[in-house]
Parts: structure tokens; sequence; C-alpha cells
């Protein structure tokens, strides 16, 4: 079996379903398993619903909105799209009596049993415009594949169940479902943390010992940079799995952190090209492979936030102390991207998913001293040289912090 997986820009219009369906007559489908993120900016418009529920607005017109986007998109790809609207409207029935009838008070599982329908309708759609043009294929549901406890938003998967699950699928045909979703115990859907959707496709790639694994972007595969924030930004045709990992971890918006682990403890060969040039060879990340050539690569990361602990006593920040701030950390949901520490003080770089600094802030002031400066900008050059640095603004640098090849700068946003 392959994987294929193919994010919201690869789908976002009509044309864009069309082009799956050519890439897939180009490249081959026979034995392969896809994996479809929601349609365009269809989860930030579910995301919106919930925020809105929870706060006591509107939020039947974004849902209204957002069916007929979808009913616009079937009327351009069927020729008799009754079935397929049907389907469609049945999804935003399901999501209006939910929240009618909703008890629960947690904002992350409402938030799961929501968002989970954009992948469920962009597959839905997908799959019967596929079977309409002659591609058969089978719809799953991923959330009778994928477990996870009951972590919302960020569920851990049940890999030994999982495993279970989809070994029991034929290891021929065409199959489609969803990115991001899974089920807890209960069967409650539960979400793998943004962009998990290409977490998704490697779990599957693993549980299936797939052949490969591709996913489609709208870029040539692994740039050196992106090119959205950085000039003459390069190809990288070949990577290891280390040197990937080193990547995403550092936040590369190409690869998603979790989805290279899998991946590796099989050495499955995992590929990103281009949909919209499929015979591209793109780049291929793979067991032994350098990092070639050896260039500088550029990582930006927006939304960060610059804190400044130090001992309001002027006494040492010891092992005890460091367990604290970081139990804390681990509790508010708040991750650290940078750490720089002296003997009194302590700065931190970091993401706030959840929205927790403020509290964080506040409990953490009562031990320590707290310097914060919000929204700041966040560069990493991994393989840096002498001139590496050059397009960073000198005038607004915060902190700066070398480990071994890769350098690190904070900037004021």
């Amino acid at each position: 079996m392959k994987v294929f997986k193919f994010g919201g820009a690869s789908v976002k219009d009509a044309a864009g379903v069309r082009n799956v369906a050519n890439l897939l007559q180009t490249v081959g489908y026979e034995n392969t398993c896809i994996i479809v993120s929601a349609i365009g900016k269809t989860t930030n418009a579910l995301e919106d619903v919930v925020k809105r529920y929870f706060e006591n607005e509107d939020f039947e017109k974004t849902i209204y909105d957002v069916k007929e986007h979808h009913i616009a998109l079937a009327e351009e790809l069927f020729e008799n799209p009754v079935d397929v609207s049907n389907e469609i409207s049945q999804f935003f029935d399901d999501i209006l009596s939910f929240l009618r009838r909703n008890k629960s008070p947690h904002y992350s599982y409402v938030y799961d049993q929501i968002v989970c329908c954009g992948e469920l309708i962009s597959t839905k759609i997908i799959s019967m415009y596929l079977n309409s043009i002659n591609l058969k294929n089978d719809w799953l549901d991923v959330r009778d594949y994928i477990k996870t406890d009951n972590t919302y938003r960020e569920g851990k998967v049940d890999w030994k169940l999982t495993e279970e699950n989809i070994k029991e699928l034929p290891t021929k045909g065409l199959y489609i479902t969803q990115g991001f979703l899974g089920s807890d115990p209960n069967f409650f859907t539960t979400t793998l943390g943004r962009e998990g959707s290409d977490y998704s496709a490697a779990i599957f790639a693993y549980c299936l010992n797939a052949d490969s694994m591709t996913i489609w972007k709208d870029v040539p595969g692994v740039l050196n940079a992106d090119p959205r924030y950085f000039d003459n930004a390069e190809l990288l045709n070949h990577i290891s799995y280390e040197e990937a990992i080193e990547l995403a971890y550092y936040g590369a918006s190409v690869i998603h952190p979790k989805t290279l682990q899998p991946l590796q403890r099989k050495e499955i060969p995992f590929f990103v090209k281009s949909f919209l040039n499929p015979k591209e060879a793109g780049t291929e990340v793979s067991k032994g492979q350098p990092l070639e050539p050896k260039v500088p690569c550029f990582i930006l990361k927006r939304d960060q936030h610059l804190i400044r602990l130090s001992s309001k006593d002027f006494s040492f920040i010891t092992e005890d102390k460091l367990s604290g701030i970081f139990n804390k950390l681990y509790d508010y949901q708040i991750n650290v991207n940078l750490m720089q520490s002296s003997a009194i003080s302590l700065s931190l770089c970091l993401e706030d998913k959840y929205n927790n600094l403020e509290k964080f802030a506040q409990d953490i002031s009562v031990d320590f001293g707290i310097q914060k400066e919000n929204n700041v900008l966040l560069y990493t050059i991994r393989h840096f040289e002498d001139q590496s640095d050059n397009v960073i603004p000198k005038d607004k640098e915060l902190l700066r912090q070398t480990v071994k090849e890769t350098l690190q700068i904070v900037v004021k946003g």
C-alpha cells in the first residue's frame, strides 16, 4: 500500500478536487490510502463557531455560510448534486443538533465534536466525486480506526488498538479517509492537534507497513526556507529522518513534528511533492540520506512570547526552581521553544496555543520577578554560516543563542 495525504489547499475549490483526480490518474492510485484535510479555511470557520457558541454569540450564520460553501462546491463538481448536497446538509444539521443539546462546559471537548466535521465533509465530497468518474474507492470513518485517550484537541494515540484496527483493512483497493481525527474509548471524537493530518497519514503508513508515504503540497518539496518570508529558497532533494526531525522540531511548516517518528521506526520512505507538478521528484526523506547540499535552513516562528524570570531574593535558579517553573508550563500547556539561563534569571521563548500565558505569568509572579515581551519572532538557522543572520533585523534583536550548527534569534515583532 501507498499513503497519500492532501491538505486543505489542494482541495480548496472544484478545480482543486478535479486536480486531485487528475493527479491520481497520472501517478497511479492502485492500493492507495488517501488522507484528506478539511477544504480550504473550513477548520478556521468551525473554530469560530465554537468560539461564538461559548461567548453566547450568533454561531448559526457561520454554520450556514460554511454549509452553503460546500454545497456550491458540490454543484460545480456533480451533474446531479442532490445526493451529495443531502449528505452535506446532514453533517451541518448534526452540528446544530449537538450544540443545541450539549451540556458540557469543556471547550476542548466541544471543539473536537464540531471541528471534525470539516474533514468528514471534505472526504465525503471527494470520495463521491471520484466514484462518479469511475475512480472506485471506499470512504472510511477514521474514528473507527485511530483510537486515542480523551485528551481533547491533543489526543494521544493508542498504538496497539489503532494498529489492530488498521490491519483489518484489505491491502488492495483505494481508500479515502480523514486526517486530524480519532476517537476516545467512549467513541467521542478527538483531534490530534492542529496540522495533525500529516500525523494521521504517518499512523496509517506505519500500521499498513506502507511502501511509501507522500504529502502533496503547493510547493515543490521541502525548501531550505519559507518563500513567504525569505528570498531565494532552495529545494532540498534528499534529507535524512534525523535532519527532517530537527527541522520539524524547530518549526519547519512543511512537516509536522510528530509525523516523522513512526515513519523512521519502520524506515518507510517519505516524499513531499507538488500537487501542481506531480511528476517532479520533490523531496525524499529516508534512512541515511544526508542534507544535500548542506545549506543553511531558515525557519521563522511567529506569535511567540519572550519572558525573563528572575529570583526576587537574588538566589540562584537551581534545579528545584527550574522543576517548579516547567511543571507550571506543563500545567498551562505552554510550549518552550528556546531557553537561556544565568545564575539568577531564566529567559524563555514561549508559544501559547491555548491563551494561558497571562494565567501562568500571574501564578509564577508569586515567586519570581517577571519581564515580558509579547508577539516576538523566533528565527532558527540550521547549518548557519558567517553571513546567515544578515536576513534578520539586528536593531530588533532581543536574544541570541547558538548550539552547535543551530542559531536561534528572538526579535521584536
